[in-house]
Formats: structure tokens, C-alpha cells, sequence
């Protein structure tokens, strides 16, 4: 009898399931780096893997890609390796010879994905997470039967970092914590997982991170998600595009 089908053929084992989705994961990743011997090659690979998973999992409302972010002043963000982007209320504005652009006011998350979460890595994530949250980002009001909705403040980003395995051991120790520590709340990482080693997710106050909270290497994958699933509903719906300020930089100068 299947693992995933109990006695009880009302009911799945929720555990076992995403056991089998991380081991998955793990061995498409650990394939992508022995048989790959480029190193640009397997980041893209393991962006694939990243992205496709969280296509499969996330509701439909969220849509992950590869793109960069511009906002209605023309400003545009560092190439990112996973954003996750308002599929329903916000603009597709173009994509290029595959290179996917999408509107400030439409993310909800961004990630970057590489084999190996380092300090430098880390690092990297930080200034491609400040690329995107230093954009402008409108608010239009929503009419409604009963009147107008206000515009709303735009939620913050959220950004992290993806990979198959922590460089330190422990993995989720003092050199994570001082890796994280970014003087600049732009910069600041919230989640991230390695398949191999478990998932990580930091809450900061104003003067800096005060708490990590971790899992364990059997339970990194199905933390992540969760976690993630967590925190983008805590966010709620991005606001409403300003369409006029878009249109406005198509006027030129006064």
C-alpha cells in the first residue's frame, strides 16, 4: 500500500508527500550540478527547478518568472532569477526576446537561486532585493458599487534566496545571522531554503534582525512553502496600478 494512501483512503500523508517533492527537487538540482559543467548553466537550471515548483504550488493568483521590474518613471531593477508577480490586477508590461518585464506595484516577492547559499550569495540577494524595492510604486483608487476604495499604501516586498545547500556548518548559524545583517532595510532577506540543510525565515525590527527561525534538513522544502504561502497572505492583494502616471511618461516633457 502507497505511503501517501493510509488506511483511512480519506485522508493523504501530507508529510510523506513533500518528503517526496524535496527529494525530487533535491535530485534534479544535484543532477543539474554533476552533469553541467558551466556554472551559468546550472543557475539556470536550478531557476528553472525553483520556478517551476513554486508554478505548481503557489495558488494562481501568484505568478513566478524571470524578469525585471520597472516602474512608471522608467527606473528598472537588476535582472531577477525568481519574482513573484501579481497575475490577475497588474500589468504584463512586454517581454523581449524572452526577457520579461513587469511593473513595480505588481510583486509580491523576489528570489535568488543558486547551487549554494554563501555569504556572498547572500550578499548578491540583498542588492538584487534593494534593485527592486527602491522602485516607485503607484496606488489608484478602486471604484466599487458603494463608492471608491482608497488607494492603498503598497505592501512591502518580500526577498529571499534558494539553493540546494548551506556553505557553513551548522548551516544556519552565526555566519548566516551576520550574512543577513543588512544596515539597509531595502536590503533585508526574509526567507530562504536549502533543500539540503533546511529553511530559514528572519524578522527584523528597526535596528535589525531579532529572531530566525529555522527547520529542520527533513522539513525544508514544505517550511518554505508554507512559511512563504504565510507571509504572502499576511500581505494581502498589491494595489492598483496608476495607469495616468505610466501614460504620462509616454507625454515627454511639459
Amino acid at each position: 500500500m502507497s505511503k501517501l494512501r493510509p488506511r483511512n483512503s480519506r485522508q493523504v500523508n501530507l508529510h510523506e508527500l513533500f518528503l517526496r517533492l524535496q527529494q525530487q527537487m533535491t535530485a534534479n538540482l544535484l543532477t543539474d550540478r554533476e552533469v553541467l559543467s558551466h556554472s551559468g548553466t546550472k543557475g539556470d537550471a536550478a531557476e528553472v527547478h525553483w520556478r517551476a515548483m513554486l508554478t505548481r504550488y503557489l495558488p494562481q493568483r501568484y505568478c513566478p518568472d524571470k524578469a525585471f521590474v520597472v516602474d512608471c518613471e522608467g527606473n528598472i531593477s537588476e535582472q531577477i532569477d525568481v519574482v513573484i508577480y501579481d497575475r490577475h490586477y497588474s500589468p504584463f508590461l512586454f517581454n523581449q526576446d524572452d526577457a520579461r518585464y513587469v511593473s513595480a506595484e505588481s510583486v509580491y516577492a523576489v528570489f535568488e537561486a543558486k547551487q549554494e547559499i554563501t555569504a556572498q550569495h547572500v550578499k548578491y540577494a540583498r542588492q538584487k532585493a534593494a534593485s527592486v524595492r527602491r522602485l516607485r510604486r503607484t496606488s489608484a483608487p478602486i471604484p466599487h458599487a458603494g463608492g471608491i476604495y482608497k488607494p492603498r499604501k503598497p505592501r512591502r516586498i518580500l526577498a529571499g534566496i534558494l539553493g540546494l545547500e548551506s556553505s557553513w556548518f551548522p548551516p544556519f548559524g552565526r555566519p548566516l545571522r551576520k550574512a543577513l545583517s543588512a544596515t539597509d532595510p531595502l536590503e533585508r532577506l526574509d526567507l530562504g531554503c536549502a533543500l539540503k540543510h533546511g529553511s530559514f525565515e528572519a524578522k527584523y525590527r528597526s535596528q535589525g534582525i531579532f529572531s530566525i527561525r529555522t527547520s529542520t534538513p527533513e522539513t525544508s522544502l514544505v517550511f518554505f512553502i508554507f512559511r512563504l504561502l504565510a507571509r504572502l497572505q499576511e500581505g494581502g492583494t498589491v494595489p492598483a496600478v496608476d495607469f495616468g502616471a505610466y501614460c504620462r511618461v509616454l507625454e515627454g516633457p511639459a
